[in-house]
C-alpha cells in the first residue's frame, strides 16, 4: 500500500469582497483535512458564507512555531493542509512563513492558490509607477524608529508600499513628509474592495492636509503607496560624489586602493572603475612630496 503524501496549500482569501474568492480556492478549502487560520473566528465566518465546513487550527504570530510543528506532523502523515490569513495573501506581513519553510525542507509539496492582495490592489489604483516596487510591511509603531526607517528609505528609487494602522496614519504621513519631502507623490488607499473603498492621491503635503480635514481617511484597512526618489538634475551626481569621497577617505586609511574602491563603489552605487580612479587621485594628493625620492 502506497503511503498518502500530504500537501500544503497557501490560499489567498478576499480582503473585503467575498466575490474575490476564486473557485480553485473554494475547492481547496472545502477539501482540506485542516485549515490553519490566523484568526479562526474570522475564517469561520468566511467558511460559513461559502457553505464550507472544515476543521480549523490556529496559526498566528504568537503560536506559529508550535503550530507549525504540529501541522508538519500532519503533513508528513498525509494530510492536506490549507493555510490562510485574516484576509488577502498569507505570509505577506502575516504568519505562515515558518510552516512553508518547514514543509519545503521536509519534501512536502507546497502550492500557491493566488488571489486577493492589498499590496497588488493598492498598486493597481494608486496611479504611481509599478515598474519597480518594494513592500515594506508595517512601519514601526514608535515614532523614533519609524522616522529612522523612513530616513533610510528616502532615496529608494522604487515605489514603496506600506501597511499602516488607521490611528497612526496622520503621524506616518507627517514623518513621510519630513523624510521624503512635501512634494513626493503618494496615495493612501483604504477599505479596498469593500463598500467604502477610497483612494486619496496627491503630494504628501496635500495628503497630510486631507487627513486633517477628512476623518474617514483614518478609518479601516490602510495601504500607502509612495513614489520612489527621483533626483533633480545634478542632485544625484553631486551627492553621490560627495558620498564616494567620504567613503574613500575613510577606507584608504586602512585598505589598499583596489579594495577601498570596491567597497566605496558598493556603498555609493557607482562603477568600480570610477571609484578606483578617484581613490588614486586621493591617494596621490595625500602623498608626501618626497615619496618618489630614493
Amino acid at each position: 500500500m502506497v503511503a498518502r503524501v500530504g500537501r500544503l496549500h497557501v490560499v489567498a482569501t478576499p480582503i473585503g469582497n467575498l466575490g474575490d474568492l476564486s473557485p480553485r480556492a473554494r475547492e481547496v478549502l472545502a477539501s482540506a483535512d485542516v485549515i490553519a487560520a490566523e484568526d479562526t473566528r474570522r475564517t469561520q465566518q468566511l467558511l460559513n458564507a461559502m457553505g464550507i465546513a472544515r476543521p480549523l487550527l490556529s496559526l498566528h504570530a504568537h503560536n506559529e512555531h508550535a503550530s507549525s510543528e504540529s501541522l508538519l506532523q500532519r503533513l508528513l502523515a498525509g494530510d492536506a493542509v490549507a493555510v490562510v490569513s485574516d484576509a488577502g495573501t498569507p505570509l505577506l506581513s502575516d504568519p505562515g512563513g515558518e510552516l512553508v519553510q518547514s514543509a519545503a525542507a521536509a519534501g512536502i509539496e507546497v502550492t500557491a492558490i493566488p488571489g486577493a492582495s492589498a499590496i497588488a490592489a493598492a498598486l493597481m489604483v494608486a496611479g504611481i509607477s509599478t515598474e519597480r516596487f518594494c513592500f515594506e510591511g508595517f512601519l514601526p509603531a514608535r515614532g523614533a524608529a519609524r522616522r529612522d526607517r523612513l530616513v533610510a528609505l528616502a532615496r529608494e528609487p522604487r515605489t514603496l508600499v506600506f501597511f499602516e494602522a488607521p490611528h497612526r496614519i496622520a503621524e506616518s504621513l507627517q514623518d513621510l513628509l519630513a523624510a521624503f519631502g512635501a512634494q513626493r507623490l503618494a496615495a493612501v488607499t483604504r477599505e479596498l474592495t469593500k463598500m467604502h473603498e477610497s483612494v486619496y492621491r496627491g503630494s504628501l503635503s496635500v495628503l497630510l492636509q486631507r487627513c486633517a480635514n477628512e476623518p474617514d481617511m483614518a478609518r479601516g484597512e490602510i495601504t500607502i503607496v509612495v513614489a520612489g526618489h527621483a533626483p533633480l538634475v545634478g542632485e544625484d551626481s553631486a551627492e553621490t560624489q560627495a558620498l564616494l569621497q567620504r567613503c574613500l577617505r575613510v577606507l584608504l586609511t586602512d585598505l589598499p586602493p583596489s579594495r577601498a574602491a570596491a567597497l566605496a563603489a558598493q556603498i555609493a552605487g557607482v562603477k568600480r572603475s570610477d571609484a578606483y580612479a578617484l581613490a588614486q587621485q586621493i591617494r596621490h594628493s595625500a602623498a608626501p612630496e618626497d615619496d618618489a625620492v630614493g
